[in-house]
């Protein structure tokens, strides 16, 4: 029956046939057969169909919420399993918000020093479609912010505070500061995240308690945009202090903390609410509270 749920979430997240089969590798008539299989064993229709996909039956919305109970249970049984012979093995999926991206890198690199039989993939993703990601089970822990939007029911570690710079050509105006406020920047030509993210979010909420409203003229989702169009076209950018400071390394580039007040929030380590946590999961909560504690991203030494 585990696999014949697998299909149904597959279903579920794709909303059609064919797209949820090429997710599975397997053949659509695969998939359909899969389907009906496990609605016989059901004794229920869960899935609405006509010439294509047509929705979840109410029965397959109820199924849903079971159906990712008993395929992450499985999955969790299978890695204890798993580490109680072999010791702590296997992937982990991880999904980051893009400003929070160099301390995932410290986080991967501190665990995988201490446990290398663990790889990763890391994802960059906007908070939202993190939250999705988990509820769908298609990634094993996110970084995100931890006190700015709603997550729902998630277990949370805390990692940093996350304070602001902007960043500029090292022959603008702003370079020689020591600092720079929130109304100084309003005035600049900026380049910002698209609205979409939380981090623009929140850094509308610093210029609107500054009594400004910024007015980009660039907008991207990637940070990589957004720095490159300081160096070739002399915008200014914001961004967290140690992401500004990572991506300015090696360009003609200034650093300007920005420290009038606004917000600092916290992003943490979250994962679905489970009890118990994989061992895998529990190291890897333990190195985030690690780096927590001492502010640090060092590798830790291995056992």
């Amino acid at each position: 029956m585990i696999g014949k749920l697998e299909m149904f979430l597959a279903l579920a997240k794709e909303q059609h046939f064919g797209r949820a089969a090429e997710r599975l590798n397997i053949a659509q008539p695969t998939l359909s057969t899969g389907i009906r299989q496990l609605e016989e064993q059901l004794g229920v229709k869960l899935v609405q169909r006509g010439s294509r996909f047509g929705g979840l039956t109410p029965e397959g919305q109820r199924a849903l919420i079971w159906a990712r109970r008993i395929v992450g249970d499985t999955r969790r049984l299978r890695d204890e399993m798993r580490a109680s012979h072999a010791g702590l093995s296997g992937h982990l999926r991880l999904a980051v918000i893009p400003t929070a991206l160099t301390w995932a890198a410290r986080l991967t690199a501190r665990f995988t020093k201490a446990h290398p039989n663990v790889n990763f993939t890391v994802l960059s993703r906007s908070s939202a479609d993190i939250l999705d990601l988990l509820e769908n089970l298609d990634v094993d822990a996110g970084l995100t912010y931890l006190d700015n939007e709603p997550l729902g029911r998630v277990a949370a570690t805390p990692l940093h505070r996350e304070l602001y710079s902007a960043l500029c050509p090292a022959d603008h105006p702003l370079a020689g500061r020591k600092t720079a406020s929130w109304a100084d920047l309003a005035s600049q030509r900026l380049c910002l995240l698209t609205p979409d993210m939380q981090n623009r979010r929140i850094i509308n909420r610093g210029f609107m308690a500054a009594g400004v409203e910024p007015q980009p003229v660039v907008e991207s989702n990637s940070t990589i945009v957004l720095v490159s169009n300081v160096v070739h076209g002399g915008y200014v950018t914001i961004l967290p202090d140690d992401l500004a400071r990572f991506l300015a390394t090696g360009q003609d580039l200034a650093v300007v903390p920005i420290r009038d007040g606004g917000p600092v929030p916290t992003v943490g380590l979250i994962t679905l609410h489970q009890e118990p946590f994989t061992p895998v999961l529990q190291a890897l909560i333990k190195e985030a509270g690690a780096i927590a504690e001492t502010g640090s991203g060092a590798p830790a030494e291995a056992p």
